[in-house]
């Protein structure tokens, strides 16, 4: 698995584009000549999804932002909070008035107002939003993340297919965000700070002495699993494996912001979230699948109005900003952006001026891989009580992110109780995203 470092072609796309054109051309002669059977016509189709290289990065609101306050706003309620809305770029689309720059890239943002759950406890949640289930004693489910890169990450690459980047004071905003049993091949690589090359990725030594030293602990490990750890030596090795892809590899300078210009760190905002936006575009324009972005804590039991200001405007600029800078780079159409959280707050302010949790009608955001901007789906009452029309529900989510990247959502994967599991069980798309 490891690579020469003398021999890695680069290219600053992270793609291989003479190993692509093989394949493609491999693929068709053989169809031609009648070779494939079903079995291989099913992976030759997952090997055309890998080679497009689609991705995802996760806007992950932790904490659960208040919808009032961010693109829900009831201004002309006793609920709004005193929250002013203000228009944006699409006629009669209105948000809170601190989302000046998101307001601006309406045009290519869709807005759900009526997402809805169950769940109003932070873990469960917050879980059952990266995982698509509810938490469950007898199995740990794979992350979104996880299946969306097993499905379609290509093999070939040195970066880690699945980065996280920052996190929130509630220890709750990366619950859930793990390989499951698809195993550690798809544990995400997480960044604590946006802005430096990750910690403990420079050599001790010259590359090929660091290869020979590989080699050697392989022959150590293969004796240890002659004698009963044979699945510990594997996972041992599947982690030292992505680990030293990763510190060999001249892709590894994604992660340095070092040679962004100064102009662009600035539209992203002077902070560790539009820092940690500024890297994922990095990522993605180097072949990386799936990037999630924490900014936390939405969870305002107190001082709702002035939480909300300070996060909306970290938050603001970096989303506004890494739309239009995928865009420019004509990545949009590829890179699929959500914004969410885990729930809503509930509509009555509380004796704290903060307002509690509330699953029952909550926001998301998507933009880009297909989906139609400049529209609002789904509606909540006049003062935000109770969805009144086209709920959304997570599986439904779920459905249009696969929908978006063109991943099979009725493909299983075998759990270690040797059931078949979907990437999410019922929902549906939700259609009118993409029209």
């Amino acid at each position: 698995m490891t690579k020469s470092f003398l021999h890695h072609s680069f290219s600053p796309l992270g793609r291989d584009f003479s190993r692509r054109s093989f394949l493609r051309t491999a693929s068709a002669t053989a169809l031609a000549s009648g070779a494939l059977g079903f079995h291989n016509l099913a992976t030759t189709h997952a090997s055309e999804l890998k080679r497009k290289h689609k991705s995802m990065i996760l806007l992950w609101m932790q904490g659960a932002p208040s919808q009032f306050e961010t693109f829900s706003p009831k201004p002309d309620h006793e609920n709004g909070g005193g929250t002013e809305a203000i228009r944006t770029s699409v006629p009669g689309i209105e948000i809170a008035s601190t989302w000046t720059e998101t307001a601006k890239a309406m045009n290519d943002i869709a807005l759900i107002r009526s997402m809805t759950n169950k769940e109003g406890n932070h873990q469960r949640a917050t879980y059952q939003m990266h995982t698509g289930y509810v938490p469950s004693g007898s199995v740990k489910h794979p992350s979104l993340g996880a299946n969306i890169a097993h499905r379609i990450a290509p093999d070939d690459f040195d970066l880690p297919s699945i980065v996280s980047i920052g996190g929130g004071r509630l220890g709750g905003g990366t619950t859930g965000t793990g390989p499951g049993f698809l195993g550690v091949e798809y544990e995400p690589f997480r960044v604590a700070q946006a802005g430096e090359l990750p910690q403990n990725v420079a050599l001790p030594t010259s590359p090929d002495r660091f290869i020979r030293r590989r080699s050697l602990l392989s022959q150590l490990d293969g004796e240890f699993a002659k004698r009963g750890a044979a699945q510990t030596v594997k996972d041992h090795g599947d982690i030292y494996a992505k680990a030293a892809d990763l510190v060999l590899s001249p892709e590894l300078k994604a992660f340095d912001l070092a040679n962004e210009p100064q102009s662009l760190k600035d539209r992203y905002g002077d902070t560790d979230f539009g820092r940690g936006c500024l890297l994922a575009r990095r990522l993605v324009e180097s072949g990386v699948t799936y990037v999630e972005v924490n900014l936390g804590n939405w969870d305002t039991h107190s001082d709702n109005s002035e939480e909300c200001a300070t996060l909306s405007g970290q938050c603001d600029p970096a989303f506004a900003t890494l739309i239009a800078d995928l865009k420019d780079r004509g990545l949009l159409d590829d890179t699929l952006i959500v914004w969410a959280g885990e729930f809503g707050r509930t509509p009555r302010i509380n004796a704290r001026a903060g307002r509690d949790h509330f699953p029952r009608a909550f926001n998301a955001a998507l933009a880009g891989c297909g989906v139609q901007g400049g529209q609002v789906i789904g509606a909540t009452s006049a003062g935000g009580d109770n969805v009144t029309d086209r709920p959304v529900t997570v599986p439904d989510l779920f459905h249009s992110v696969c929908k978006a990247l063109e991943v099979d959502m009725h493909s299983e994967t075998m759990s270690p109780l040797g059931r078949p599991m979907k990437i999410v069980e019922g929902g549906a798309p939700v259609n009118e995203l993409f029209s």
